[in-house]
């Protein structure tokens, strides 16, 4: 794998020179970007997948108080319909992608517009919802609409500082544009990172005047979720097979091993949709574990799997720092 990042560094040459192009249009004002009269929260990240965007959107719509009107905009990756969609809980990851189905799933009354058009998609809210805030998923590379405020999310293990374009590293923007995020999240950190190494990273991520970076660790929980629920010491004694269809589940596996249980892992590509055949092999797997979103793609496929809950667990005062930053106050809540 390491030869063929190596031997594709001329594509990745070439596709920076495509983003660096388009980025300058916009910095020069010969395309356009839309600011909207509505509160905008962009969470995105400069890398393909794997920062935790949609865990992040979760702890947000939590953290906003009920007072408030939240809209998600989301493209539903991985989907097969392609007109705009506004997610009920009937709708199937097929109709509307994993992730907004995740969301909708866990808040039923979240209004959630799904449309690969942003801008199209905040215009409708704007007219026929009216919406007090509107959060972005995976926003920031879509220039046509410049948010309120801009957050960037990139792991602890693979900072967008130390990463390279596609298909050579893992970028699909520049670094340099983590320039126009308000704040950096520096995600699946451990939970007792030093502040020497939080020194460390800020130097190295070289934030600009105003920036401010903020460390969270990923926080999985003790209870295994599905039609036959257990606690994770259930497993102890418990022999199960891991699916995973996302991008970066070392963090899972290692969780799972530090408790001492003993599983395979079976791994596929991020968004994976899983065939007949391999869904058939896998009920023939015993009990099986999977990520939440997988779960909602195929769970209801596998009546031998339960899944796990992942939440962020920001470190120190960072979820103090982080609401602060957004304008959000839990109890008065003026924005």
């Amino acid at each position: 794998m390491r030869l063929l990042r190596i031997l594709a560094f001329p594509l990745a040459v070439l596709y920076g020179i495509g983003i660096y192009i388009r980025n300058a249009l916009y910095d020069w004002g010969w395309l356009k970007s839309t600011k909207f009269q509505t509160k905008t929260i962009s969470i995105g990240n400069l890398s393909v997948g794997g920062t935790g965007k949609t865990p992040m959107i979760e702890w947000l719509v939590r953290q906003i108080p009920g007072t408030y009107k939240v809209a998600v905009v989301t493209r539903g990756y991985g989907r097969k319909t392609s007109h705009p969609i506004l997610a009920e809980t009937d709708h199937t990851s097929q109709e509307i992608g994993d992730e907004p189905k995740q969301l909708i799933s866990k808040f039923p009354d979240l209004i959630i517009r799904i449309d690969s058009n942003r801008k199209r998609a905040i215009h409708w809210l704007e007219k026929e919802v009216k919406p007090d805030i509107i959060l972005l998923d995976d926003a920031h590379q879509h220039r046509r609409i410049t948010p309120t405020i801009s957050v960037v999310l990139t792991t602890c293990s693979n900072l967008y500082a130390n990463d390279y374009f596609l298909p050579t590293g893992s970028l699909r923007d520049s670094r340099k544009e983590a320039r126009r995020a308000d704040c950096i999240i520096v995600t699946k950190c451990s939970v007792d990172m030093t502040p020497e190494h939080q020194q460390e990273i800020i130097k190295t991520l070289k934030l600009r005047q105003g920036q401010e970076a903020i460390f969270s660790a990923l926080e999985y929980d003790d209870k295994l979720h599905g039609a036959n629920p257990i606690a994770l010491h259930g497993l102890q004694d418990q022999p199960f097979t891991l699916v995973t269809g996302i991008a970066q589940p070392s963090p899972l596996i290692e969780f799972l091993k530090s408790r001492g249980l003993n599983f395979k892992h079976l791994g596929f590509p991020d968004h994976y949709h899983f065939s007949e055949k391999q869904v058939n092999n896998i009920r023939k797997m015993g009990l099986v574990v999977l990520t939440e979103k997988d779960y909602v793609r195929v769970g209801h496929l596998l009546p031998n799997a339960i899944y796990i809950v992942v939440e962020h667990k920001f470190l120190g005062e960072g979820k103090s720092r982080f609401l602060k930053r957004l304008g959000i106050k839990k109890q008065s809540a003026s924005f």
